[in-house]
Protein backbone atom coordinates (compact mmCIF):
# COMPACT_ATOMS: atom_id res chain seq x y z
CA UNK A 1 0.00 0.00 0.00
CA UNK A 2 1.15 3.68 -1.06
CA UNK A 3 0.01 7.37 0.39
CA UNK A 4 -0.60 9.79 -2.23
CA UNK A 5 2.81 11.29 -1.30
CA UNK A 6 4.92 8.22 -2.18
CA UNK A 7 5.55 6.70 1.19
CA UNK A 8 5.36 2.87 1.17
CA UNK A 9 2.76 1.71 4.28
CA UNK A 10 3.88 -2.21 3.65
CA UNK A 11 1.77 -5.45 2.96
CA UNK A 12 -2.14 -5.34 4.65
CA UNK A 13 -4.83 -6.76 4.53
CA UNK A 14 -7.78 -4.86 2.34
CA UNK A 15 -10.08 -4.38 5.47
CA UNK A 16 -6.86 -2.71 7.12
CA UNK A 17 -6.07 -0.93 3.92
CA UNK A 18 -9.76 0.29 3.87
CA UNK A 19 -10.21 1.81 7.10
CA UNK A 20 -7.11 3.63 6.64
CA UNK A 21 -8.23 5.20 3.31
CA UNK A 22 -11.43 6.11 5.66
CA UNK A 23 -8.84 7.79 8.03
CA UNK A 24 -7.59 9.93 5.48
CA UNK A 25 -10.99 10.53 4.45
CA UNK A 26 -9.76 9.55 0.64
CA UNK A 27 -10.24 6.53 -1.49
CA UNK A 28 -8.26 3.49 -1.90
CA UNK A 29 -7.70 2.72 -5.34
CA UNK A 30 -5.84 -0.29 -7.12
CA UNK A 31 -2.91 0.85 -9.50
CA UNK A 32 -1.11 -2.64 -10.19
CA UNK A 33 -3.90 -5.14 -9.82
CA UNK A 34 -1.90 -7.91 -11.20
CA UNK A 35 1.21 -7.83 -9.17
CA UNK A 36 1.19 -10.18 -5.79
CA UNK A 37 0.19 -8.99 -3.74
CA UNK A 38 -1.27 -6.15 -5.66
CA UNK A 39 -0.63 -2.35 -4.99
CA UNK A 40 -3.35 -0.15 -3.89
CA UNK A 41 -2.84 3.94 -3.48
CA UNK A 42 -4.54 6.00 -0.97
CA UNK A 43 -5.80 9.23 -3.12
CA UNK A 44 -8.43 11.16 -3.78
CA UNK A 45 -10.10 9.59 -7.23
CA UNK A 46 -11.87 12.95 -7.66
CA UNK A 47 -8.59 15.01 -7.97
CA UNK A 48 -6.92 12.01 -9.82
CA UNK A 49 -9.40 11.58 -12.33
CA UNK A 50 -9.43 15.56 -12.94
CA UNK A 51 -5.58 15.61 -13.10
CA UNK A 52 -5.78 13.20 -15.47
CA UNK A 53 -8.07 14.65 -17.87
CA UNK A 54 -6.42 18.14 -17.59
CA UNK A 55 -2.81 15.86 -18.83
CA UNK A 56 -5.01 14.08 -21.55
CA UNK A 57 -5.71 17.77 -22.46
CA UNK A 58 -2.80 19.18 -22.63
CA UNK A 59 -1.28 16.24 -24.84
CA UNK A 60 -4.32 16.82 -27.41
CA UNK A 61 -3.38 20.22 -27.32
CA UNK A 62 0.32 19.87 -28.28
CA UNK A 63 -0.52 17.35 -30.83
CA UNK A 64 0.29 18.10 -34.55
CA UNK A 65 -2.41 17.28 -37.33
CA UNK A 66 -0.91 17.09 -40.86
CA UNK A 67 -3.24 18.52 -43.49
CA UNK A 68 -3.27 17.39 -47.07
CA UNK A 69 -2.68 20.32 -49.56
CA UNK A 70 -4.14 19.14 -52.75
CA UNK A 71 -3.14 20.62 -55.75
CA UNK A 72 -4.45 19.98 -59.62
CA UNK A 73 -3.11 19.84 -63.00
CA UNK A 74 -4.17 19.17 -66.47
CA UNK A 75 -3.00 17.46 -69.18
CA UNK A 76 -2.26 20.68 -71.10
CA UNK A 77 -0.63 22.10 -68.26
CA UNK A 78 2.16 24.83 -69.37
CA UNK A 79 5.77 25.01 -67.77
CA UNK A 80 5.13 28.32 -66.20
CA UNK A 81 2.13 26.62 -64.40
CA UNK A 82 3.38 23.64 -63.59
CA UNK A 83 7.07 25.22 -61.85
CA UNK A 84 4.12 28.25 -60.32
CA UNK A 85 2.84 24.99 -58.21
CA UNK A 86 5.47 22.80 -57.99
CA UNK A 87 6.85 25.66 -55.86
CA UNK A 88 3.98 26.02 -53.66
CA UNK A 89 3.71 22.27 -53.03
CA UNK A 90 7.69 22.57 -52.32
CA UNK A 91 6.72 24.90 -49.39
CA UNK A 92 3.93 22.95 -48.36
CA UNK A 93 6.16 19.95 -47.67
CA UNK A 94 8.95 22.39 -46.04
CA UNK A 95 6.13 23.58 -43.90
CA UNK A 96 5.57 20.10 -42.62
CA UNK A 97 2.29 19.16 -44.51
CA UNK A 98 1.63 16.44 -46.95
CA UNK A 99 0.58 17.14 -50.53
CA UNK A 100 -1.68 15.19 -53.20
CA UNK A 101 -0.88 16.30 -56.77
CA UNK A 102 -3.38 15.10 -59.11
CA UNK A 103 -3.89 15.44 -62.89
CA UNK A 104 -7.60 15.78 -63.72
CA UNK A 105 -8.45 14.16 -67.20
CA UNK A 106 -11.46 16.44 -68.51
CA UNK A 107 -13.71 14.79 -71.56
CA UNK A 108 -11.24 12.69 -74.03
CA UNK A 109 -8.14 14.14 -72.32
CA UNK A 110 -8.57 10.55 -70.30
CA UNK A 111 -7.02 8.94 -73.78
CA UNK A 112 -3.84 10.95 -72.58
CA UNK A 113 -2.51 8.83 -69.24
CA UNK A 114 0.38 8.41 -70.55
CA UNK A 115 1.33 12.86 -70.82
CA UNK A 116 -0.20 12.66 -67.23
CA UNK A 117 1.64 9.89 -66.11
CA UNK A 118 4.88 12.28 -67.02
CA UNK A 119 3.82 14.94 -65.99
CA UNK A 120 3.42 13.61 -62.39
CA UNK A 121 6.91 11.77 -63.01
CA UNK A 122 8.60 15.36 -63.47
CA UNK A 123 7.00 16.52 -60.09
CA UNK A 124 8.44 13.67 -58.48
CA UNK A 125 11.67 14.62 -59.91
CA UNK A 126 11.26 18.18 -58.86
CA UNK A 127 10.73 16.93 -55.18
CA UNK A 128 12.61 15.05 -54.68
CA UNK A 129 14.85 16.97 -52.35
CA UNK A 130 12.07 17.59 -49.75
CA UNK A 131 9.60 15.03 -50.32
CA UNK A 132 9.26 11.00 -50.47
CA UNK A 133 6.40 9.82 -52.49
CA UNK A 134 3.73 7.99 -49.96
CA UNK A 135 1.10 6.72 -52.42
CA UNK A 136 2.29 5.82 -55.91
CA UNK A 137 0.54 7.36 -58.97
CA UNK A 138 -2.97 5.76 -59.79
CA UNK A 139 -6.24 6.45 -60.87
CA UNK A 140 -9.14 7.44 -59.12
CA UNK A 141 -11.89 7.90 -61.40
CA UNK A 142 -11.06 10.94 -63.34
CA UNK A 143 -7.89 11.73 -61.67
CA UNK A 144 -4.33 10.51 -61.34
CA UNK A 145 -2.71 11.43 -58.12
CA UNK A 146 0.30 10.91 -56.11
CA UNK A 147 0.60 11.74 -52.06
CA UNK A 148 3.70 12.91 -50.80
CA UNK A 149 4.86 13.23 -47.25
CA UNK A 150 8.07 15.59 -45.85
CA UNK A 151 10.90 13.57 -45.85
CA UNK A 152 13.00 14.88 -42.26
CA UNK A 153 16.16 12.87 -42.97
CA UNK A 154 16.91 15.05 -46.40
CA UNK A 155 16.29 17.97 -44.80
CA UNK A 156 18.43 17.03 -42.20
CA UNK A 157 21.10 16.08 -44.42
CA UNK A 158 20.96 19.22 -46.83
CA UNK A 159 21.51 21.55 -43.66
CA UNK A 160 24.07 19.76 -42.81
CA UNK A 161 25.34 20.03 -46.01
CA UNK A 162 25.15 23.70 -46.12
CA UNK A 163 26.40 24.03 -42.38
CA UNK A 164 29.30 22.06 -43.36
CA UNK A 165 29.87 24.34 -46.34
CA UNK A 166 29.74 27.66 -44.71
CA UNK A 167 32.85 27.53 -43.35
CA UNK A 168 34.81 26.34 -46.15
CA UNK A 169 33.25 29.30 -48.19
CA UNK A 170 34.33 31.78 -45.29
CA UNK A 171 37.65 30.04 -45.27
CA UNK A 172 38.31 30.63 -49.08
CA UNK A 173 37.13 33.68 -49.29
CA UNK A 174 39.76 34.96 -46.30
CA UNK A 175 42.37 33.41 -47.75
CA UNK A 176 41.58 34.77 -51.40
CA UNK A 177 41.71 37.92 -49.89
CA UNK A 178 44.51 37.97 -47.81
Amino acid sequence: MITDDGQQLGVMSVADALSQAQGYGVDLVEIVPKANPPVCKIIDFGKYRYELTKREKLQRKHQQTTQVKEIRFHVSTDEHDFLFKARHARQFLEDGQKVKAGVLFKGREITYQDQGGALLRRLIEFLDEVAKVEQEARMEGRMMSVLFAPDRSKKKTQKQVSLNASPAKAQETSTQKG
